[in-house]
């Protein structure tokens, strides 16, 4: 094994000293407002080679001496074309204009998907801010969770509920980040919007297979959110008036071409309408986001960007909920080199639950809190290696719940569930390299480390064991403890260490096709603990520890993709398994568990599908069709022979299971004046336990209920249509001395009036002395209007 690592490091010698070879470096940028572009493909015809910005709008190739023509594109920007001499290191900083018809499209349009054809990426979708906000939503909001619901592999629980699912995943399985914070909840009202202003939003990348090394502690998923910058070079401000919420967001220079403020701010306003007829509730949620940016020299940059947002729920006086998110984060950008960049992270991020019961005068706060470190490095060593490495320290407070009462009547105790506390720490290092002009590999490694830090009475069990069998019942019950132990914060309760190996291959078997292959081991250490299918403001999240076990997750994809004119297709099959999955005993009590660690158990789950994409990419007629097969199943066998285990011990069908998903997804654009818009969604019904017996005992009915997960609720389904209508064929008018940009959204939520059921409940109809199933309904068809304008 040395000895092929020896050679590996030879051959990286030689093809970095083999020719004398200079960098040709620098950010790109747009014209307009001086913000930075991600992803922007720089092209070498003449080499056939080329690269990508990064997430900070940098690039770095080496080539070797000569003179080039150098291609910088992007989507939705006019390409631009520089001729460089290069006989030393260049630096060469590009500005973009908006798009127009530029020479030699066809041309870099090819070098371009060729190059992203040999990419050894696989399992990633990226979507624009201008594609997320031209796909018709409910209530006319704009909503990237939804939009990302449309892609193969990814689905929700279904309407009105929170989180999405990847690959048959658990919600508190995929990573969420916002300019480099964790978000642990990414929905307002339920679902019904999600966290992300669309305004704020410059980039999003969803990693669903072959995650790279530097990302960590999920496993399922990685969900990478960007926001803008804010304009450097003119003051500027962009907004939407709805029927239901409403956003405006302002940026501007602070010192032109030097340093920008971005602020955003977005609220809903239907709870406001509830008092004319007669309704005392009140649910409504609001959100700000911010950014200052500047740019001490070239080499030099800084970031301060953050996010609160809350959403609250109100029932008549007598029931009070909020809660939300909150991320702050100083970033510093620094180039070493033109082949070295680095950043350097500060990041606080914090996700409260409140609850008030004035009806039991008593409150109940819990949340989850965490400080996080990140530096990473990425060195460009020559035109075909590039190397990235770097540690992340995350220290964690979590809040399993404090109640307090409201009044001295209350007969209320206060009462404090045990703070938690840990700390997790990672270093990676992952290399992209192009062995051959046909085969490339993305090779990586990460160490993760999880030390589960001293807290105040740590339940002790006999044998280790918090929850206990009856074998003549058949049922699991909460141990009783023997003992408790106070650790101080310094001390290590438990501590995880996991290697979290991850490749991936590309091989081009033309110019416009390839086949991919990837696999990845992941680790995940904090867990949310819920019995719901969807992630709740009630839920709980605990970290591994004495026990509990961390999440272990090693998936394979493979995969063929072809591009073709305007035309894209790409075929994945996938195969995942984890270990440590937990599982709940049946009847487990969650809400205010102080030893939640009595009613879990662990399992194993497993899911493996095929998904389909084919897009059209250019023309007036764009959008995608989706489609996966897929199969998400779990299972909690017993500790001992003895032990029946959860559902006997068998596989069953995981709350997100969905055998058949299908999203169609166009765009339209008829005239300057008129576009259109339209999505179809098909998804089979999610897996219910439903009752199947009952019988009598001491004057009570007790329902029997069949084996976990066996029936499905009604398959889900609906159409949604938009219509932008832009005046004067989108060109400007001067309104108040101001550049002014407007368009008029139309929208139809549910054209045919789909009454998808949430859930279905039994209860006894007393005139009739029968049960019966009674369905739950979110939404029938919904028109909507929006009023969107920019300055």
């Amino acid at each position: 094994m040395k000895n092929l690592f020896f050679l590996f490091f030879l051959l990286c010698c030689h093809l970095v000293s083999a020719q004398e070879k200079f960098t040709l470096s620098g950010t790109v940028s747009a014209v307009e407002s001086g913000e930075t572009l991600i992803g922007v493909n720089i092209l070498i015809p003449s080499l056939q080679t080329g690269t990508t910005t990064n997430e900070y709008g940098y690039y770095s190739i080496t080539l070797p001496e000569g003179e080039y023509e150098v291609f910088y594109s992007s989507l939705g920007f006019a390409t631009e074309q520089t001729t460089i001499s290069l006989s030393e290191n260049i630096q060469n900083n590009i500005f973009l204009e908006n798009d127009t018809e530029s020479l030699d499209e066809v041309l870099i349009k090819a070098d371009a998907e060729a190059l992203n054809i040999r990419k050894p990426e696989m399992s990633v979708n990226r979507l624009s801010a201008n594609t997320i906000k031209k796909i018709p939503v409910v209530l006319g909001e704009k909503d990237v969770i939804k939009s990302i619901k449309l892609l193969p592999g990814v689905t929700g629980a279904g309407e009105g509920s929170s989180g999405f699912n990847v690959r048959g995943g658990a919600a508190d399985q995929n990573l969420i980040l916002l300019d480099e914070a964790t978000l642990y909840n990414s929905d307002h009202l339920f679902g019904f919007f999600s966290v992300f202003n669309p305004d704020a939003i410059k980039d999003l990348t969803l990693y669903k297979g072959g995650i790279p090394a530097r990302y960590g502690g999920r496993v399922s998923s990685v969900l990478d959110i960007y926001q803008k910058d804010g304009s450097k070079r003119k003051f500027g401000a962009t907004g939407g008036i709805g029927l239901v919420a409403s956003r405006l967001l302002l940026e501007g220079p602070i010192k032109k071409d030097t340093a920008s403020f971005l602020v955003g701010g977005r609220s809903s306003y239907a709870h406001l309408f509830l008092p004319l007829f007669d309704n005392d509730n009140v649910a409504y949620f609001y959100d700000l986001n911010t950014k200052i940016s500047y740019n001490l020299n070239d080499n030099n940059k800084l970031f301060l960007s953050g996010y609160f947002g809350r959403d609250v729920f109100d029932i008549a006086d007598s029931f009070s909920n909020s809660f939300g998110n909150t991320t702050l984060n100083l970033r510093w950008n620094h180039l070493f080199s033109e082949k070295l960049f680095s950043n350097l992270s500060l990041i606080y991020s914090d996700y409260y639950y409140g609850l008030e019961l004035s009806f039991v005068e008593f409150d109940f706060d819990s949340g989850i809190r965490n400080f996080n470190l990140k530096y990473d490095f990425t060195h460009f060593l020559s035109d075909n290696i590039e190397l990235r490495y770097g540690l992340n320290s995350i220290y964690y407070k979590f809040n399993p719940g404090d109640i307090k009462p409201t009044t001295e009547s209350s007969g209320i105790n206060p009462f404090k569930l045990t703070d938690k506390y840990a700390f997790e720490n990672a270093i990676y290092t992952e290399a992209e390299i192009e062995l051959t002009d046909k085969l490339a590999i993305q090779a990586g490694l990460r160490l993760s480390t999880f030390n589960r830090l001293g807290q105040d009475e740590l339940n002790i069990y006999e044998n280790d064991n918090p929850v206990a069998y009856d074998e003549n019942l058949d049922i699991y019950q909460k141990a009783t403890p023997i003992d408790t132990v106070s650790f101080s914060r310094s001390e290590t309760i438990k501590s995880f260490a996991n290697l979290e190996p991850r490749f991936s291959v590309a091989y081009q078997l033309n110019e416009t096709s390839s086949v991919k292959a990837s696999y990845n081991r992941t680790a995940q250490y904090i867990h949310l603990i819920s019995n719901t299918t969807a992630p709740t403001p009630f839920d709980i999240y605990a970290p591994s520890g004495k026990y509990i076990e961390p999440q272990l997750a090693d998936q394979v994809a493979v995969g063929y993709f072809k591009k073709f004119n305007n035309y894209s297709f790409e075929i994945e099959s996938f195969y995942k398994i984890v270990d440590n999955r937990l599982d709940y005993v049946d009847g487990a009590d969650l809400i205010a568990n102080n030893a939640v660690e009595q009613i879990l158990l662990n399992g194993e789950a497993r899911a493996y599908g095929l998904e389909l994409l084919f897009r059209k990419t250019e023309g007036k007629l764009q959008g995608w069709i989706a489609y996966t097969l897929s199969k998400s199943e779990q299972r909690t066998p017993g500790r001992t022979p003895e032990e029946i285990g959860i559902n006997n011990g068998d596989w069953y069908n995981s709350p997100w299971d969905k055998t058949h998903d299908v999203s169609i997804t166009a765009q339209y654009e008829l005239s300057n004046k008129w576009s259109f818009g339209a999505n179809f969604i098909f998804q089979t019904g999610q897996p219910v336990t439903f009752p199947n017996g009952q019988y009598e005992y001491n004057n009570l009915t007790i329902p029997v209920y069949e084996a976990r997960n066996s029936s499905r609720l009604n398959s889900f389904h609906h159409l949604d249509l938009s219509a932008t209508w832009t005046p004067k064929g989108g060109e400007d008018s001067r309104l108040h001395g101001n550049s002014w940009k407007g368009e008029w959204v139309f929208s139809i939520y549910n054209v045919y009036n789909r009454m998808n059921a949430a859930s279905i409940s039994f209860r006894e109809n007393t005139d009739i002395n029968r049960n019966e199933a009674v369905r739950l309904s979110i939404f029938g068809i919904i028109p909507a209007v929006t009023y969107n304008f920019k300055f």
